[in-house]
C-alpha cells in the first residue's frame, strides 16, 4: 500500500512539473514586435478584415510573418478568386500581409 501511495505521489509530481506554465510571458521576435506596434491605416485595416473574414471561411489563417512578400504574392493571387475577391481586395490583403 505504501508503494502505491508513493508511486502516485511521484507520478503526480512528474505530471505537475511537466505541465506548461501559461502565466509565463513569452518573448516575441523583433519582427513580431514591429508588426504589433504598427498602427494600421484604413487600407491595411480593410486588408486585415478581408483576410480574417474571407480566408478564414475555408481554412485556418497563417501569420503574416509565416511567409515573405515574394511567397505571399502567388498565394494571394491563387486564393483571391477562390474567395470571390477582386484584384483590389486581393491587393489590400497582400499589402496587409506584407505591411506595404
Amino acid at each position: 500500500m505504501k508503494y502505491k501511495v508513493l508511486a502516485l505521489a511521484v507520478l503526480a509530481t512528474i505530471i505537475y512539473s511537466c505541465a506548461s506554465k501559461s502565466s509565463a510571458p513569452t518573448a516575441a521576435t523583433p519582427k513580431e514586435d514591429v508588426k504589433a506596434a504598427v498602427i494600421l491605416t484604413a487600407e491595411l485595416a480593410e486588408g486585415k478584415s478581408l483576410y480574417e473574414n474571407s480566408c478564414a471561411q475555408c481554412h485556418s489563417l497563417y501569420k503574416a510573418t509565416d511567409f515573405n512578400a515574394e511567397q505571399w504574392k502567388p498565394i494571394v493571387s491563387r486564393m483571391a478568386p477562390k474567395a470571390r475577391l477582386d484584384e483590389v481586395q486581393g491587393q489590400k490583403i497582400y499589402n496587409y500581409l506584407t505591411m506595404k
